[in-house]
């Protein structure tokens, strides 16, 4: 069975930056020894026994020698069996790189993420291993763009993880939002994942805020993107009803759809006139450019305007 995106998205962002697992053990309250690099190591601890142990990633520490290993682990529940599987990951990364190493495990569910916590008695006496994990609570709540721009990957998992948290999802959305335009364009990535991770009604607050810009059009091909998606959604839903009422009627239902949707989220008021005017519209080329048009109109009117 390959891997869910849930189970990935973490993994992901410790691939394309390895000293996140730093921060987020320092945000867990661990302390973790001063380092001049984070790298990836293999995450296979199998040895000559015929069953297979690999953990889902591993990151050592680094200053001139191996400082430190972290076995990273992520779990959507919780497993009896990784109560035998994680003492192996941790003592075979010990003997490999002679070092001190943690376990770090990532559980977004707060229920489950309590289970994963359990004390693992190890049998011998004052050898108790008591897992590192990371839920929700323990992932900061990014609202600083400075932060953002500093640390990307830790704002894309804050967006993730509290972006449907109310009005402070809402303000750590708005921050991952306006991170994006200083980031590079490898970026892009964590804009798929905050999209594909989060529920649907924290994405059309995404949108909303990603279109809030004032009457210029866009400038993030994102937002354009978005824009363009949201207005496919309209004309999917219409062309639905279209085949009941006829594929032309169905058409222009979806984009009178988009265009209505495309105000609201910036912020515009539709007089109830203006929004008859546009449902009842069935000339697509007309709502063709309605659509243009209201990216970047002040009021709803002007949308009639022969200009």
């Amino acid at each position: 069975m390959s891997p869910t995106l849930e189970h990935e998205f973490l993994l992901e962002l410790v691939r394309q930056r390895p000293s996140l697992v730093a921060t987020l053990l320092t945000e867990a309250g661990v302390p973790v020894p001063r380092f001049n690099e984070a790298r990836l190591e293999s995450p296979d601890f199998t040895a000559c026994q015929p069953t297979e142990f690999r953990a889902d990633a591993v990151v050592v520490l680094n200053d001139g020698k191996p400082l430190a290993g972290v076995v990273v682990e992520v779990q959507r529940r919780y497993r009896e069996e990784k109560a035998w599987s994680w003492p192996v990951y941790l003592a075979t990364l010990r003997a490999r790189i002679k070092g001190p190493c943690l376990l770090l495990v990532f559980c977004p569910d707060r229920k489950e993420a309590r289970k994963c916590a359990r004390a693992i008695d190890m049998g011998h006496p004052g050898w108790t291993l008591h897992p590192i994990v990371i839920g929700p609570d323990q992932i900061p709540k990014v609202t600083d763009l400075l932060q953002a721009i500093a640390e990307p990957e830790l704002a894309t998992l804050s967006a993730i993880v509290h972006g449907n948290e109310g009005e402070e999802g809402l303000k750590i959305l708005q921050t991952f939002v306006d991170s994006l335009e200083h980031l590079p364009r490898e970026h892009e990535i964590y804009v798929d994942l905050v999209l594909a991770m989060l529920p649907e009604v924290a994405v059309n607050k995404f949108l909303e805020f990603t279109m809030a810009m004032g009457t210029r059009e866009p400038k993030s091909k994102w937002v354009r993107q978005w824009v363009a998606e949201s207005k496919a959604e309209g004309l999917a839903e219409g062309e639905a009803l279209g085949e009941a009422k006829g594929e032309a009627k169905g058409e222009a239902k979806g984009e009178a759809k988009a265009i209505l949707r495309i105000l609201e989220a910036r912020g515009i008021t539709v007089p109830e006139e203006a929004a008859d005017r546009i449902g009842q519209c069935t000339d697509l080329g007309l709502l063709e450019s309605w659509i243009d048009k209201a990216l970047t109109v002040e009021a709803a009117e002007e949308l009639f305007d022969r200009s």
